[in-house]
């Protein structure tokens, strides 16, 4: 039980949630993409979304402005939440756009929006569970495909909330957040995916 509520924190990582909502897209949508520009897209939001980041933390951990991969500390959260709003921003101006990929690209308008939040929290010293907001904000955007395109999507659904409360589980089991943290990042996350729903819904 110790593993998976250990393992469960670094499977879920935020970093992944933008590139396994972007592949969950490609794999249900019935539209049809060419393989090769499915391809494309997500090697360049891998790359923008993962590997910059990870690139940028340990550029961090190196100048002593990070200790660890969860950013624990509040402090350390300001610089790469918001380089990762801007490499966002990057996504929705050079890879997606609103009329070949409306539920994807308002699918990263809403992770920038809750990347936003996440910060302005930050200004205020405040921790928002960011598992917990890009889990959340995974489920909002997978029932509107579902909804979208009359899809049945329970058992990814059903899988992604209970990765969510295993998630948040293993987040409470090590005193990474309080309880009002993982609601905070519930809000963060739910709230701009159920609104950029109307955009594209």
């Amino acid at each position: 039980m110790k593993f998976l509520l250990k393992s469960a924190s670094f499977i879920f990582h935020p970093l992944w949630i933008p590139l396994a909502g972007s592949l969950l897209y490609f794999l249900f949508t019935p539209r049809f993409f060419p393989p090769g520009v499915i391809q494309a897209k997500l090697l360049a939001i891998a790359i923008l979304t993962v590997f910059i980041p990870v690139v940028f933390y340990f550029l961090l951990k190196n100048l002593g402005k990070a200790q660890s991969i969860f950013l624990e500390d509040v402090r350390e959260r300001r610089w790469p939440l918001l380089f990762f709003a801007i490499l966002v921003t990057m996504v929705l101006n050079q890879i997606l756009n609103a009329y070949n990929y409306a539920a994807l690209y308002y699918f990263f308008v809403g992770i920038l929006f809750s990347t936003l939040l996440a910060f302005t929290v930050v200004m205020f010293r405040l921790k928002a569970s960011l598992h917990i907001m890009a889990l959340s904000g995974l489920i909002i955007f997978m029932i509107g495909v579902s909804l979208n395109f009359q899809l049945n999507l329970t058992y990814t659904i059903s899988f992604l909330i209970l990765a969510l409360g295993i998630t948040a589980s293993s987040r409470l089991y090590y005193k990474a957040h309080t309880f009002n943290e993982l609601l905070l990042g519930l809000f963060c996350g739910v709230i701009p995916q159920a609104f950029v729903l109307y955009f594209w819904l």
